[in-house]
């Protein structure tokens, strides 16, 4: 019913900038939150970004001050501005959303993801 699609990953050298877009469509009445997780080989999936209807976004402590989450509402889509990349932040990287549909069934779905490598 919800599908979210990613866009945006690739190669860049250290020092470089990335953006990441993520936009959810199919059945929604309203999303209420959209986040940016990110896996490493052989890590854990961590949280990286998420916005919701409160002012302050929530980043993870390794990327504050260098990324920047943003969202266009109307456009179910979410944005991850990424500057000063560091080799540590290649990953994939999927995108979350979650909100309600019509009749208020509730959906939490995820991207396939984007790779996101960063060269030293």
């Amino acid at each position: 019913q919800v599908q979210v699609v990613e866009s945006g990953g690739g190669l860049v050298q250290a020092g470089g900038s990335l953006r990441l877009s993520c936009t959810a469509s199919g059945n929604i009445v309203q999303v209420n939150a959209m986040g940016w997780y990110r896996q490493a080989p052989g890590k854990e999936r961590e949280l990286v970004a998420v916005i919701t209807g409160s002012p302050t976004p929530t980043y993870a402590a390794s990327v504050k001050g260098r990324f920047t989450i943003s969202r266009d509402i109307a456009k179910n889509t979410a944005y991850l501005q990424m500057n000063n990349l560091k080799p540590e932040d290649t990953a994939v990287y999927s995108c979350n959303a979650d909100g309600f549909g019509p009749d208020y069934y509730t959906f939490d779905v995820w991207g396939q993801g984007t790779q996101v490598t960063v060269s030293s």
